[in-house]
C-alpha cells in the first residue's frame, strides 16, 4: 500500500523536529517521491549520514511500503 507525502513528512519530523520537509510525488502514483529535508541536525554531518537520519525517520517503510525515495538534505546556511 502506498504511502501518504503526509505521513512521510510526519515521520520524519517526529523524528528531526527542526527540520524543514518538503516532499514531492514524482509519479503521482504514491510509491516515488523526492524528499528535501532541511536541518540543523545535519550540521557536521556526512550526505550519507544525513540520508541515514532520515531513513531511520522512516522506522522501515523504505523498500516496503516507500518504493523510491530521492533524498536530498542540508542543514541551513549560515546566517
Amino acid at each position: 500500500m502506498p504511502m501518504d507525502p503526509t505521513e512521510i513528512e510526519t515521520l520524519i519530523k517526529a523524528s528531526i523536529p527542526d527540520a524543514q520537509v518538503t516532499i514531492e510525488d514524482l509519479r503521482g502514483d504514491g510509491d516515488h517521491y523526492a524528499a528535501y529535508v532541511v536541518s540543523e541536525a545535519f550540521k557536521g554531518k556526512s550526505r550519507v549520514q544525513q540520508h541515514q537520519m532520515v531513513y531511520q525517520a522512516l522506522q522501515g517503510r523504505m523498500g516496503t511500503e516507500l518504493h523510491a525515495l530521492a533524498l536530498q538534505t542540508s542543514a541551513p546556511p549560515d546566517a
